[in-house]
């Protein structure tokens, strides 16, 4: 009986401490989903003079808590000692975390569960102690809850080991990143103008699927990088919020934790100040990319810039008794003057890339003086069309051309680069992404894009010229043609008028006003002077003609104009730093880049913008709407076009705590999906 009654006090003794060293688990009843426990692991260390506790957190259902980092809506947990009650000292580790966007709003942590592995070091080694703290956890869902809960740990050295813990331990302690010994940072940039931070690392076995993240510094806030790998280098952007509006990070040593497959190191790093270029997003596949280019080529050739150019191309083909060869060849040779316009525009493009301006297309329009010499041709060819002058080359050069073979040749070739130069200012669907790729891609990949654009845009002159019976079967010439060219003559007129209007910034509204009454009285004259009040009576004719087609049109889309067309909505200028700041406020952003010269631009406008419901919508209470016009060069929104790996206008984009990433909308805009967008980036809660 003694010895049974012995071996149960040794069966006590030995189970006692096991019991001690643990907390067991801990739930607060006003907030039943989280239990905590705190739990020596393993027997007093002595060659490295800590006691192994694991500090163990469960969350059930979609619960999560933070990393000691955690983001612009998150609070770090935090654990309290009283040095008089505890004569240790405590080395949290931190596993590495996840990171959660919710309502637009981003943060780092853990859910389900969560094993954080501390290093208990005694004042005297080797002793038994105590930790008696305060554990203030915070957990979150849609709502977060902070809750404390005591914590009270004797230690023992003596304890037995547990494998099951001992076990548990080291699982924790293989999450948590390790210091660096392979990955290095190169440079860490602070960008105080663009309120980013640009971190150069670089890793010999090269990148896979990694990720980064960066320790909080003061006020400031780190959001989710862009990340571009090149082999063994990888380039992190953070845009970094933060409540000073003075803040500087400029000499700042940053803690930086990098992760791939099987890897994950922590190093730390100096940041010094600079400016950022902007980060080249990641391009769609090559051939992807050439056959946009195809199609926006192609698609250019309706635009009312380009669409006059055909036109006349095919009238004076219809002029005269010509054979195959006679109809191909001018064809050919107005395609080829595309192509040649194409592949100058691309070694354009290549010379400023590399000088380091700012680039993107239809960038010529941002020049008056470009665009008035396009006002003087575009003025020119309408005038000639009406007859008011005809230009006639000397006897003498007139009889060598005409004896030389493709004599006229030069003209056609003319004619099709023409076209390319009023085509720049139109962005067609396609066209802003092919450009885009190509403007940030390697030299032969940037011409091999523009070569797919030419093609796209020569390809409906290609085709006449493989299939010139097209053209016999069109009606025969007659006294129809004089009135035909007429109509080309005002297409073109439209097209000074337009650009007359680009210019009224620059001339002012009187010069303006009377140059374009020059250029409309003009026409009018040369058909009275040449044809009599006939002449005089068709040229009023045509334009009652085109102002009634307008009626008639205004008339169909009645449902969709009924509302005003002034732009009375609040813009504001466009501020990239402020998007952010909005969306996690819970408002919307409705991101407009436009220019006076960009037709699509125009269209949008009118057609979508300013008429309800997109116009009524835009106003409502938790609506920012901002607009970043670039009718004259600026350096910002260039950038801010290639971040969004777009280089022409226009573009659209919403923000929203239901898109917090932003969605960018297509070129030309549509009521349902402009509406679709807004109502997508609403608060989903």
């Amino acid at each position: 009986m003694i010895r049974i009654f012995s071996f149960f006090i040794l069966l006590l003794a030995t189970t006692l401490p096991l019991q001690a060293a643990d907390t067991g688990w801990l739930q607060a009843p006003e907030h039943p989903p989280v239990q905590v426990r705190l739990v020596q692991t393993g027997p007093y260390d002595a060659v490295n003079n800590y006691y192994p506790a694991l500090l163990q957190v469960r969350l059930q259902d979609d619960w999560k808590t933070y990393w000691r980092s955690p983001g612009e809506g998150g609070i770090a947990p935090r654990l309290e000692w009283p040095s008089s009650k505890n004569p240790l000292s405590v080395n949290w580790q931190w596993p590495l975390p996840e990171r959660f966007t919710l309502l637009g709003v981003e943060t780092q942590g853990y859910r389900h569960e969560v094993d954080f592995p501390l290093q208990l070091t005694p004042a005297d080694a080797g002793k038994p102690a105590t930790f008696e703290g305060l554990l203030t956890l915070p957990s979150c869902t849609t709502i977060c809850v902070l809750t404390e809960y005591s914590l009270t740990l004797p230690l023992d050295p003596q304890m037995a080991t547990d494998e099951t813990l001992n076990h548990q331990y080291q699982q924790a302690v293989s999450r948590v990143p390790r210091a660096a010994s392979l990955i290095q940072a190169e440079q860490l940039v602070w960008d105080p103008v663009a309120k980013q931070l640009d971190i150069s690392l670089t890793n010999p076995r090269g990148w896979q699927q990694p990720a980064v993240y960066v320790d909080e510094l003061d006020s400031s806030i780190f959001s989710q990088p862009q990340l571009t790998v090149n082999d063994t280098r990888l380039q992190a952007r953070f845009k970094v919020g933060s409540w000073d509006p003075e803040l500087n990070l400029d000499g700042q040593v940053v803690v930086i934790t990098a992760t791939d497959e099987g890897l994950a190191e922590e190093l730390a790093g100096a940041i010094t100040r600079g400016t950022l270029p902007p980060v080249a997003a990641t391009a769609p596949p090559l051939g992807l990319v050439l056959l946009y280019a195809l199609l926006g080529g192609l698609i250019l050739n309706i635009m009312p810039c380009v669409l006059p150019v055909l036109g006349l191309k095919l009238n004076s083909l219809l002029l005269g008794h010509r054979s195959r060869a006679d109809v191909r060849r001018p064809l050919l040779w107005s395609a080829l003057g595309i192509m040649l316009s194409f592949w100058a525009l691309a070694g354009f493009m290549l010379i400023l890339t590399w000088s380091g301006a700012q680039l993107g297309w239809g960038i010529q329009f941002q020049q008056p003086g470009f665009i008035g010499f396009m006002l003087l041709v575009t003025a020119l060819f309408s005038l000639n069309l009406f007859g008011l002058f005809e230009l006639r080359l000397p006897t003498a050069m007139s009889t060598w051309l005409a004896t030389r073979p493709g004599h006229g040749n030069g003209g056609h070739l003319l004619q099709g680069m023409f076209a390319t130069l009023l085509a720049t200012p139109c962005s067609a669907p396609f066209l802003g992404t092919a450009v885009a790729v190509a403007l940030a891609s390697s030299p032969l990949v940037l011409i091999a894009i523009f070569t797919g654009l030419g093609l796209g845009m020569a390809l409906p002159w290609l085709v006449l010229a493989l299939f010139p019976g097209v053209i016999g079967a069109l009606p025969r010439p007659g006294p129809w043609m004089i009135r035909v060219k007429w109509l080309f003559g005002l297409m073109l007129l439209a097209t000074s008028l337009w650009l007359l209007s680009l210019l009224q910034s620059t001339l002012g509204n009187t010069a303006t006003l009377v140059l374009a009454a020059i250029l409309i009285v003009l026409p009018l004259w040369s058909l009275l002077r040449h044809y009599g009040s006939r002449g005089l009576l068709f040229g009023l004719a045509g334009i009652m003609l085109l102002g009634a087609a307008g009626g008639v049109g205004a008339l169909v889309t009645q449902s969709r104009w009924v509302s005003p067309v002034t732009d009375e909505l609040d813009w504001q200028p466009l501020d990239p730093a402020r998007i952010e700041r909005e969306v996690a406020a819970g408002k919307r952003v409705f991101i407009d880049i436009t220019a006076d010269w960009c037709i699509t631009c125009q269209a949008n406008k009118i057609g979508v913008v300013l008429r309800d419901p997109v116009y009524s919508a835009l106003q409502e209470e938790d609506m920012v709407l901002m607009r970043g016009d670039w009718t004259r060069p600026d350096a910002a929104i260039t950038d801010y076009l290639r971040a969004n790996q777009r280089a022409g206008i226009p573009f659209n984009q919403v923000f929203g705590p239901g898109l917090p990433q932003g969605k960018a909308l297509e070129v030309l805009l549509t009521t349902d999906k402009v509406i679709e967008a807004l109502n997508e980036s609403r608060n989903k809660s």
